[in-house]
């Protein structure tokens, strides 16, 4: 027998990566609870301008924003097809003193569109909190690790030596740009406040009797009430779309940063360098017993794409907008908008899991390195043996021949690399085995990477998180 509880499709971003918290934002009871409050602080403004609205009116509202009647207003949507209405009608059922003056003057849009800005905005502010963590973690993980030395890479080949530590300071660096973007967009979100059918507020100068001050005012007066400072000076029935695009390229920006970072990882974790926290019951794979994939990673570049993906949407919205507006705006946003955010969650979410149990396989760096740096060593060895009295272009010819043996039997042999073996036991180097093994120092090879590290951290990475130290500690239990 099929269990109708399973028998329909769920949102997996619900049920499997996001918070609770995130969920919320964009659950019913958040968006209509925040209607409500939209039309209460519609009414205060209006009585305090002049309206002949009565403190009781206000009290009934006031004492129903949360004690919503969900399915009252499912029915009454399905005879008269419009959701805004249908929740007018449901609030005025509960408050039958202040039903004549609920959404007096008002358009749909004033509690759709100022909704989905709050929704926004209380979201970015989410977010922040766990990209701060994130960052954070990252930081922690950069300065203990500043000063060991690890195998670059460009093109995927072999390169100069870095360190582990600044490695994660490339990823702190993009996630920080990220940060920038997110905290300009708080500091700049705007309500669409009070602008009446077509952006005009006519209906409102109409209510006020001509009086183009008070309706001025009662638009400051709502975003003040709604926590505020302004809204747009303009706009047709919606505010700009632009908003949208705005708002979600932040969160592919973060996707972009994330997907980085854990392509890294995973090709860290495949040269045994680097692992994601796997904990002690974990499957790896169901055929394969012995192994240990990063999935946490995996599954951050697979929702990562998704969001890069779904920036699409509100650009092509706001491309294709029609004069004071069109409603072909409205399903896509119902999906666009949210389910971008509870993605971005869930990477966040899962990132500071990721960063916080990362495991170092210091070893295995060591033997990579070992592997390469006779190569990287051999400049430095010229240049000494010069110095005491070595021919230049003659020891370079030594060199490139003694490098082409020994890249033979790495390759073709499958031997060690023996290349200052056999720098050692020729004499025309003047050099000690000692001197040649001083040289051979990894930490000889690593530049300016820890003293970046350190700087990168004071001057860059704590002046960007100190607003929001007391947001740090988070630690994060994922679903699945």
């Amino acid at each position: 027998m099929i269990d109708n509880k399973y028998s329909t499709y769920t949102n997996p971003l619900t049920d499997r990566y996001c918070s609770k918290d995130m969920s919320y934002i964009f659950s019913p009871q958040f968006k209509f609870s925040t209607w409500r409050r939209l039309w209460v602080a519609l009414a205060e403004g209006e009585q305090e301008l002049g309206i002949n609205i009565t403190d009781e009116q206000l009290d009934e509202l006031r004492s129903n924003i949360d004690n919503i009647n969900f399915d009252e207003a499912r029915k009454i949507e399905k005879e008269v097809r419009h959701d805004v209405m249908s929740h007018v009608k449901a609030y005025g059922l509960q408050c039958d003193k202040a039903k004549g003056i609920i959404h007096l003057g008002a358009t749909s849009a004033y509690v759709g569109d100022n909704t989905d800005v709050i929704q926004m905005t209380e979201a970015l502010r989410l977010l922040r909190i766990k990209l701060v963590n994130l960052i954070n973690n990252l930081k922690d993980f950069a300065i203990k690790y500043k000063d060991m030395p690890a195998l670059g890479f460009t093109h995927f080949q072999a390169a100069q030596l870095t360190t582990v530590g600044k490695r994660a300071c490339l990823w702190a660096q993009d996630l920080i740009i990220d940060l920038e973007d997110l905290n300009y967009r708080i500091d700049n979100m705007k309500l669409r406040g009070v602008k009446g059918t077509t952006g005009t507020q006519a209906s409102f100068l109409s209510l006020f009797e001509g009086d183009h001050e008070k309706v001025k005012q009662l638009d400051k007066l709502v975003c003040e009430k709604m926590g505020y400072s302004s809204s747009y000076a303009v706009s047709g029935q919606t505010y700009t779309r632009k908003l949208d695009y705005q708002v979600i390229s932040i969160l592919s920006g973060i996707a972009q940063s994330m997907h980085k970072m854990t392509n890294d990882i995973r090709l860290l974790q495949s040269l045994k360098e680097l692992e994601e926290p796997f904990e002690k019951n974990q499957i790896g794979s169901s055929a394969m017993a012995y192994k240990r994939n990063p999935m946490r990673s995996e599954r951050i570049a697979s929702l990562s794409k998704y969001i890069i993906s779904e920036s699409l949407s509100p650009a092509l919205v706001e491309a294709t907008q029609w004069l004071e507006r069109t409603l072909d705006d409205s399903a896509n946003k119902r999906l666009a908008i949210p389910q971008a955010f509870m993605a971005a969650d869930a990477i966040l979410e899962i990132g500071i899991n990721v960063t916080d149990g990362l495991v170092v396989y210091e070893n295995m760096i060591n033997k990579r390195i070992n592997e390469e740096l006779p190569f990287m060593a051999t400049e430095t060895i010229l240049m000494e043996a010069v110095k005491r009295g070595g021919d230049r272009q003659e020891l370079h010819e030594i060199i490139r021949e003694y490098s082409m043996k020994a890249a033979y039997r790495v390759k073709h042999e499958g031997k060690d690399n023996n290349l200052i073996e056999l720098i050692l036991n020729d004499p025309s180097f003047k050099m000690s085995k000692e001197e040649i093994l001083a040289i051979m120092d990894p930490k000889n090879f690593i530049g300016r990477a820890p003293e970046q590290v350190t700087e990168f951290v004071e001057g860059v990475v704590e002046p960007a998180i100190k607003d929001y130290k007391a947001t740090i500690g988070l630690k994060v239990d994922l679903h699945v």
